[in-house]
Formats: structure tokens, sequence, C-alpha cells
């Protein structure tokens, strides 16, 4: 029976071999879409999960409140771990970590004459006793006997030695600020995985910087990082409790962030915090992929339905002798679903083909390097997934095919009933009101998207390139790097060079407690970002001032600072200029008032900013002359190679960075747009099949509306306006839905454009557009076909 059934479906697909090839390529894009959207999420769902303690894994986080609302951040005081550990029963472990995304844009290693750019991260002796960090060469406890040890990690051995064998011992010389110095190899490491947001090169000891730094053992400061790994079976919520009020134990009233516990593995997934309450992140896309992925794949199986029942009159006779010999309703149903399996199973075939194809463009636009494998649970998913397409498609024509009643059908008196009619319209609705949603919504986030790449915010990063420097803190070096921006001022071609630490896209520092006059209790939890620049820094970047002066060309300027109108406002300061501050422990001077400008993402509005002078810092900004950059960037490099010979010169353009701020924003724009085509495709063959099997349906009433005298275009309209009525309703359906779901989205902006009624317009005119060339064709070949042909007796 199995082959009989078999038999007849190959024969039903090879009689109507344009309907079927209609209904293949729907699904088989509609497959090859979902199983994309299911590797990228999977990957997405992966991130972080690589600790084997990871249930019971968490970064302690920090509340404070500020004028604008509480404030949720990663750092901790230096010295918090070790006192968790010890007074806190419920917790297994703790270790204090500063992550190598600390040390933005890292250090530089060198052997001999070999310097490379390396990613330090500093690690307590709890580290592994939380994290795990496979050791694949020495004894990983050497790194704590002493300070002046290093673990390397594999890849970075084999970069600078060229092997990793017989390296232990052997030493290198690490650049970085005052943590310069040569260290000896203590081990190999196994660098964290792909799917591990923290990458880094080498592993020093925590010790070291608590000596260099002697304020991270001070309860105020909060610039590490903290991990507790909770005992089994511990209520978690308690353990919130107790940790909620522990540094505000340690210091004045008021002086202290409110801990709270997040789970490590959730910290890519669920990293935006809306007034001290986790509030989404890249979870939100995940979701939208997924809801995305579904309704593609749904409009591809609505595709199938309607065409299996718009052409169902030409299986009645089938069903209606089936049913006089014998054949029971469900026999009917099983062999209909079957039919709907195997074309699902040869849009399968066809799936895979196109999902290796577009692969490595797919992964160009993500950013990934996803990859097609068919273990165990792959496999299950994509049979799995196959099946469910099969039985979803197949359903409705199953039921309806074997619900016709045999008397009926062979004295063929079947007619199409209204409620058939009615679902068909509405599946056709239905579906192009999820294309027109698409539609509108691609180009809402293409608007905002260029909203972000072209606003002023507030200082020119256009025609300036970054690089970094290897910078100690000694008086020597110091001068080495500051006479070396001197000498980048000089090149022709540069219009200005200046030096700063960290850099302006959101990678800075922050403190607060600093005292001005007149400044209130409520006023000392106050967070102030703090931007470590060169003396010409604002000159470069374009940043004008709204009162006051620039800093002063001479090293002993570096009690002067300069504040940002928010800071100002905020601090509620009248006439600022020459008033004197304590910040960072020393007596500063304000000689400017700088303009807001945007120095983070846009999701996020302007905070008060506080600059302090420096002759030079570990990133160099050079500002070029438009229409020479050639030639001066080849100047710069000539000088960067005197100053710091055996380096690569590496730099970037400013703008460049400041687009990969938005490099998740920009990815989902591209993939909503592929997306949104795919699904406008797919809907476009279910449509263009109907108006073929319409035109072939109403083929004799055609002829005679020719005979007595229609029109080509008249006869065109009665054909194509059923169709635009539908995609009209679907219209009108879609845009109160997407107006809610761009609003939502665009509310996670700090600046954002505005939802404009031309939005919906050009929507309208795209959907009303495609459907017309979808149709186009199948009508006017119908209404140009010779009647004497539609006439001739079948």
């Amino acid at each position: 029976m199995l082959r009989n059934y078999l038999k007849i479906a190959w024969r039903n697909l090879l009689k109507d071999r344009s309907f079927s090839l209609i209904n293949i390529l729907g699904l088989s894009v509609g497959l090859a879409c979902t199983l994309l959207i299911g590797l990228w999420v999977a990957d997405e769902l992966a991130m972080e999960h690589y600790n084997s303690n990871d249930a019971r894994l968490y970064q302690v986080m920090t509340r404070h409140r500020t004028e604008s609302g509480i404030m949720v951040g990663r750092g901790t005081p230096g010295i918090l771990a070790a006192a968790l550990k010890k007074e806190l029963p419920s917790l297994e472990n703790a270790t204090e970590v500063l992550p190598s995304s600390w040390f933005n844009p890292g250090g530089v290693a060198g052997v001999d004459d070999k310097k490379l750019k390396a990613r330090p991260q500093y690690i307590d002796s709890n580290y592994f006793g939380v994290f795990s960090c496979p050791f694949l060469q020495g004894d990983r406890r050497q790194l704590f006997a002493n300070k002046k040890g290093v673990a390397i990690s594999e890849p970075f051995a084999q970069a600078l030695f060229g092997t990793t064998k017989d390296i232990i011992g052997k030493i290198i010389h690490y650049d970085q600020l005052d943590l310069s110095g040569d260290f000896a190899v203590i081990g190999i490491f196994q660098p964290n995985p792909a799917n591990a947001t923290e990458q880094f090169d080498l592993l020093f000891n925590y010790a070291l910087v608590l000596e260099k730094k002697d304020w991270l053992q001070q309860w105020t400061n909060a610039d590490p990082q903290t991990f507790v790994l909770v005992k089994p079976g511990v209520n978690l919520a308690g353990v919130d409790k107790q940790i909620a009020p522990f540094v505000q134990q340690k210091v004045a009233k008021g002086q202290a962030d409110q801990l709270f516990l997040a789970k490590f593995s959730d910290r890519y997934l669920y990293s935006d915090y809306e007034n001290g309450v986790q509030s989404g992140g890249r979870i939100t896309y995940v979701r939208l992929f997924i809801i995305i992925a579904a309704f593609i794949l749904l409009i591809a199986c609505i595709n199938f339905m309607n065409l299996s029942t718009a052409r169902a009159a030409h299986r009645a006779k089938e069903v209606g002798i089936k049913k006089v010999v014998g054949a029971g309703r469900l026999s009917l149903v099983i062999q209909y679903l079957g039919e709907s399996l195997l074309v699902s199973f040869l849009s399968l075939g066809a799936a895979l083909f196109l999902s290796k194809l577009l692969m490595p463009l797919f992964n160009d636009i993500t950013g990934k390097q996803l990859q097609l494998s068919f273990a165990a649970p792959v496999v299950i998913a994509i049979l799995g997934m196959t099946v469910l397409t099969g039985l979803v498609s197949g359903s409705y024509p199953a039921f309806y095919l074997s619900a016709f009643r045999p008397v009926a059908v062979l004295k063929g008196t079947l007619r199409t009933s209204l409620g058939e009619l009615w679902a068909r319209k509405g599946l056709v609705v239905f579906q192009f009101t999820l294309s027109v949603v698409f539609i509108a919504s691609v180009l809402m986030i293409y608007r905002q998207i260029d909203y972000i790449q072209s606003r002023d915010t507030g200082y020119n990063r256009e025609e300036v390139i970054q690089f970094g420097i290897p910078l100690k803190f000694d008086s020597a070096n110091i001068a080495s790097a500051s006479s070396f921006i001197k000498q980048l001022n000089n090149i022709p071609g540069v219009v200005n060079a200046a030096g700063e630490f960290h850099n302006l896209l959101g990678d800075h520092g922050s403190f607060y407690g600093m005292e001005w006059p007149g400044r209130t209790a409520d006023q000392y939890r106050m967070e102030f970002a703090n931007l470590e620049v060169g003396y010409n820094f604002l000159e470069t970047m374009g940043i004008q001032l709204k009162e006051g002066r620039y800093f002063s060309q001479n090293p002993n300027a570096d009690h002067e600072i300069i504040l940002n109108e928010t800071a100002i406002r905020m601090m509620g300061l009248k006439d600022p200029l020459g008033k004197t501050v304590t910040a960072l422990g020393e007596k500063r001077e304000i000689v400017g008032i700088a303009k807001d400008f945007n120095f983070e993402s846009i999701y996020q509005g302007v905070k008060p900013v506080i600059f302090q002078s420096y002759p030079a810092g570990d990133q160099v900004l050079v500002r070029l002359r438009k229409g020479s950059e050639a030639a001066t960037i080849a100047a710069v490099k000539a000088a960067y190679n005197r100053f710091n010979p055996g380096m690569t010169f590496e730099y970037k353009y400013l703008d460049e960075e400041y687009r990969h701020l938005y490099a998740s924003e920009i990815r989902v724009g591209v993939l909503a747009r592929c997306f949104a085509g795919l699904a406008i495709l797919i809907s476009c063959l279910g449509l263009f099949g109907l108006t073929a099997f319409t035109a072939q349906k109403r083929k004799k009433e055609i002829g005679i509306r020719k005979v007595i005298g229609a029109s080509v275009v008249r006869v065109a309209y009665l054909l194509s306006r059923e169709f635009l009525v539908l995609v009209g309703v679907a219209i009108a359906i879609a845009f109160p839905i997407a107006w809610l779901a761009m609003h939502k989205w665009l509310d996670g902006f700090a600046y954002r454009v505005e939802i404009r009624y031309d939005v919906f317009v050009l929507t309208a005119l795209a959907a009303i557009g495609i459907t017309m060339i979808t149709i186009s064709y199948q009508a006017f070949r119908a209404a140009t076909a010779n009647p004497v042909e539609s006439l001739r007796t079948e």
C-alpha cells in the first residue's frame, strides 16, 4: 500500500509540474531560511556556556542611584572577592578578575626583536576554581608563586615563539603602562572557546595589579569584576539578600553601591538593564529571528495549503472512486499527508543545497563562522522540522480532500464552498500581512541605522585614524611618547594629533565621590565618565567649548580639568570657571566647559564628563588633511616605525570604529532585509500559483468575455481585482502591527527617528507594486489567449 501511495504521489507531482515546482521552491526557501536562522540562534544561545560550573557561576553586579535612575555596573571593589569568600559560607568560591576588555587595546609582548600585540587578563589564585581554563603545559599554581610569572595561550605561544615546545621558563617582555616588565613563562593554557566573549592571550597574577594600583584595595573603587560560585542547593534569593548590603557595611553610609548576582552565562544575551532591572539585550534579536523563521516557514506552508485546496477539483473524482470502493477517510488523510511529506522532504534536499550555497554570505553578514554539521542533534532537529512542515502544510488539504462526498463528486455537483473561499482568502491576507509588516519594519530599521551613522555626535570623527603605542609610566617613556606626538603634528597633511587613554566610543573609566563647592550629600554618588586625554585632544576631535579655554600646552597643567555641560548642570555649579574641585583625591581647576557630545552608544543619553590632560596616552588620534590621506599615513607609519621599531603599524579609521559600535543593529538590518525579501518571494510564489490556477479555472469565462468585446485590460483587471483587494486588507491589518513593533524597538534608543506617515505610504506602494508584478504576467497571458482555444470543448 505504501508503495502505491508513493507512486500516486509521484505521478501527481509530475502531472502538475508548475504547481509542484512552486510548492517545492516555496517550501525549500522557507526551510533554508529556518535552517540558517536556527544555526544562528543555536550559536547565540551557546554563548558563555563553556564553563563546567555554569549552573552555579554568577557575576557580582552593582546598582547605584543617579539623577536619571538606578544604573547597573559590572565593576566592583578590588578586594571584594576575598572578603566574600571569607564571610559568606553560602559561597563555594569567589575570584577577582581584571578582564582583557579593561585593558583595551591591550599591551605588547616581545621576545628578542619580535613584538606582538597581546590581550592580558589579571587573575587571583581562586580563578581556576571558578572558571574552566585547562593548562596544556606547566603548573598553574606557579602563576601565583610570584608576581613575575605569566601563562600564555597556545596560539599566542605559537605566534610569538614559533613553537609550543620548551618555552617554560623563557622570558618575555611586556609593555602596558605601569604594569610593564619582564616575565617568565610558567605554562601554556588552552584559549577560551569561540562561544566566550572574553578572549585573552596572557594571564598575569592579580597581586601585581594590587601592588601597582593600591587604590584597588579601597572599598570605594569599582574597576575589577567579581565572580562567585555558589554551593549546590543554596537558595539564590538568600545569597542575593546577604550580598546586597555587603560593601555598604564597609564604608560610610550612602557611599557604596548595592550588590546583586547575575548568572554569568546570561551576560551576553541579557545585558540590558532599565532602572536597575534586567530588561533584555541580544535575546530580543534571538526571539525576533525565531519569530521570523516561524513566520517564513508558515508562509511557505500556507502556499502549499492554498494551491492544494484550489486544485482540489482535479482530484475530486479520485477521492469519490476510492470512497466508493471502500477507502476510509483515515486512509485518505494518511495518503494526502504522505504526499505533503514527500514534497517536504524533496524541499529539504533543495533547502540543504541552498543553505550550503548561502552559508558563506550568511557568515559574512552575521560575523560568525557557522557550519552545517550532521551531528545527531542537528539531524534530529532538521528531520523534525521537515516532518512538522509536511504535516502542517498538508493537514488542511488532507482533511479537506478526504471530506468530499462521493455522490456529489461523481455526479459532478461538487461546488466550491463559501467557507473554503474565505479560508483561502484569509490565508492570502495572513501571508501578505506578514510581508507588509516585514517591509515597514525594514524601512524603519534602515532609517534608524542611517540616523545613527549620520547623526551629529558633537565631535568630528571623519578623516581621523587611531592606533596604539606602548607606554610606560616613567618620565623617559612619557617624554618620548610626547615627542612622538609632536613629530606627528609637524608632518604635512596632519591637521592635528593627540594622545588619549582608552577611546571615545564608550571605552573609558568612571569614578564618583568628586567634591565641589555646594555639593550635597545626595550628589556623592554622582558618576563621572573619566576621559584622560592629551593636551590638544579636544581640538583634534573638534569638540567645541561653551566657555573657557582648552588645556595649556605644558606638563605643569595636570591640575586643569574641563567638564561638559551635563556635568555642570547636574552639579548645580554657577560661574564654574576657575573653581576648584577635588577629583580622584587631587585638587583640580575648571578651565573650560565643553559642549555636550555623544561619547557612548546612542542607546544612552549624555553623561557627566571630566577631561583630564596628560602629555601622552597609549592611543594616538591623528586628523588627516582631506585629499592627502595616503601620503600622510605613509609618513605617520615611518614616524611610528622610528618610535617603535619591530612593531607592525596598525591603524583604524575612527568613523569605522563608530560604525562597529552598531554592528549588531547593522547586521540585524541586513538580515531583516534579506529575510523580508525571502518572505515576500515566497508569498509571491503562492500568489503567482493562485493567479495561474484562477486564470485556468476561468478560462471559458475569459474566452466568452473576449468574444463579446472585452478588452485585454478589462480582462486583466477582472483577474487582478480580487488579489488587490486581499492585499489592501493585508495592508490595513499590517500597519498598526508594524507601528507597535517599531515603536517598541525604537524605545531602546535615547536618540531615534520618528515613525512618519511616508514609511507606510512607501510600504503600501511596494506591496501593491509587488502584487501587480506577480499577477500581471498570468493575468495578461490569460487576457491575450486565443478565445477559440478557451472555448473549444475539452
